[in-house]
């Protein structure tokens, strides 16, 4: 016999279920709207009367995005700007990383203030005083100009994130490898470097997930020749209306590279994530 405590907790339990899968119809909705508008023919797109399954499904809305002007000039934009910003800040900010969490120096601590400091203004504050420095110095509509800019961006969320997995590995190994003959640059890259290895990964992927689909500052400081795909996409919205299928298409092709990244990577994803986590 079921008692009244019994009840509420199943009628709790009922009720969270239930708000847990409106949620995930909620966030799953959209991605789903995707891909039926992505494989619709034209006529079935601009029917009034929805349809959630296309009835004719086609491939012409990928070809239309691929043979597009500047697709596939901006996609080698987008991979060259992306794997250079995460490589640069992952260099950058492993070194600055294990500076602040394995020596102390006068400043350390307002140091570790200003890069939490640097992560709260908002980029659109940066975006004149950017355009403004980068066309002084002859770097906009250059990719190296926006992997710069990439690189300044991610730098403060990688600096303080690789401190944590750094500041976890215990320093008696550093000491005893030290005893042991090595010397500094033995220690980081015999001891430091392969126990926070997980914990790049997870850094690499917010990085590689920020760079990527960036949108704001490219598509402010670089002409189409020399942006990336999301500042591609925007071309399919004109003045004669929104191309919604090669747009939608399009946005399944810019999302591959992400997905990609994330399942090579996913194995140390979940160790990365708690690696840093011991103590910072």
């Amino acid at each position: 016999m079921s008692t009244p405590r019994s009840q509420r907790s199943r009628a709790g339990t009922v009720a969270a279920n239930t708000v847990g899968v409106l949620f995930v119809v909620v966030m799953v909705f959209p991605v789903y709207w995707v891909l039926n508008t992505a494989f619709k023919p034209a006529s079935e797109v601009l029917s009034f009367t929805p349809s959630f399954w296309p009835q004719n499904p086609t491939l012409d809305n990928f070809k239309s995005a691929i043979k597009a002007p500047f697709f596939l000039v901006d996609l080698r934009n987008g991979l060259i700007i992306t794997s250079t910003a995460v490589v640069g800040a992952m260099v950058v900010g492993f070194l600055a990383a294990l500076a602040i969490a394995r020596f102390r120096f006068y400043g350390r601590r307002a140091l570790i203030v200003v890069i939490l400091g640097v992560q709260l203004v908002p980029l659109l504050a940066l975006l004149i005083p950017l355009y403004l420095m980068l066309n002084q110095a002859n770097l906009t509509n250059t990719l190296f100009g926006v992997s710069l800019t990439y690189i300044v961006l991610i730098l403060p969320y990688t600096v303080w994130t690789l401190r944590g997995f750094i500041a976890a590995v215990p320093r008696e190994l550093d000491e005893a490898a030290l005893v042991d003959g090595c010397s500094r640059w033995q220690t980081f890259y015999r001891i430091i470097l392969p126990l926070t290895g997980p914990g790049l990964v997870a850094t690499s992927v917010y990085g590689f997930i920020q760079a990527w689909n960036e949108f704001i500052v490219i598509n402010t400081l670089n002409n189409p020749e020399t942006q990336n795909l999301m500042a591609w996409l925007l071309q399919n919205q004109t003045q004669r209306g929104t191309a919604w299928g090669p747009l939608m298409a399009g946005a399944l092709i810019t999302s591959l590279p992400v997905v990609v990244f994330f399942l090579l990577v996913q194995r140390n994803i979940a160790v990365g994530l708690t690696a840093g986590a011991v103590k910072g």
